[in-house]
């Protein structure tokens, strides 16, 4: 078989299908909308969730729990993953998020003591868990909260 031989399965190509174009294709006049009504207009149906004036499942249901909106989510990064920086450099978020360890800095970091470090590395962040903390001033590094 060569690359020009190379042909889709039968059935595995279908063609768009072409509504308006005229009685003889089957679909024209009405463009398989059937006849007036709501769903035959340009725009028209009903919004998702609608039941015909009847109330919908969604305010039928009761809410519950409670929404934070002044709630802080912060990136967490373990320990292990400081291994990658030479000695002595100054951790921050800008150099993660340069570095692709994280992806977005949110509403700052947190420095979980996930792993061993091996690197003496002072670490600048928004906070750290005990363990990290022990772990990083073991490694004879600083930990500082900015």
């Amino acid at each position: 078989m060569k690359l020009h031989e190379l042909k889709p399965q039968v059935g595995e190509k279908k063609s768009r299908k072409r509504v308006g174009r005229g009685i003889g294709s089957g679909l024209g006049k009405t463009s398989g909308r059937g006849h007036k009504g709501q769903k035959a207009r340009s725009g028209g149906g009903v919004r998702p969730g609608f039941e015909g004036g009847q109330n919908p499942l969604y305010v039928r249901l009761p809410k519950r729990g409670f929404k934070n909106i002044f709630r802080k989510e912060f990136v967490e990064v373990n320990i292990e993953e400081l291994n990658r920086f030479a000695d002595d450099t100054i951790v921050t978020p800008e150099l993660l998020l340069e570095s692709g360890i994280i992806k977005k800095v949110k509403d700052g970091v947190k420095i979980l003591g996930k792993g061993e470090l091996e690197k003496k590395l002072e670490v600048r962040a928004n906070r750290f868990s005990k363990s990290a903390v022990e772990k990083i001033t073991a490694a004879g590094g600083k930990a500082e909260v900015i």
